[in-house]
């Protein structure tokens, strides 16, 4: 499950909120081991994701790096690359 979770610091444009809560709902699903939590647990659940999607936010906003902004597209290409490499029979 968290091989999903990508690195979202220093990208041109910034990460969104979509990106951050898709990264904690990852987060929170490994912690938990589910990926739908049962009624009883839906609201501590929600909660969890909710927290780490707003503190994961005020951590972007304040990391610093003298490192130029990376390019998604360019980004996106590598990893593609990586996994044909991977996976070719």
């Amino acid at each position: 499950m968290c091989r999903n979770i990508r690195p979202l610091n220093n990208f041109e444009p910034p990460a969104t909120r979509d990106e951050v809560t898709a990264a904690a709902l990852q987060y929170v699903r490994k912690v938990s081991g589910t990926t739908r939590p049962s009624a009883a647990n839906q609201a501590a659940f929600d909660r969890a994701v909710a927290e780490i999607a707003h503190v994961t936010q005020h951590l972007l906003e304040e990391l610093v790096t003298q490192a130029p902004p990376k390019d998604r597209e360019v980004e996106a290409a590598k990893a593609r690359a990586r996994a044909a490499k991977r996976y070719a029979s």
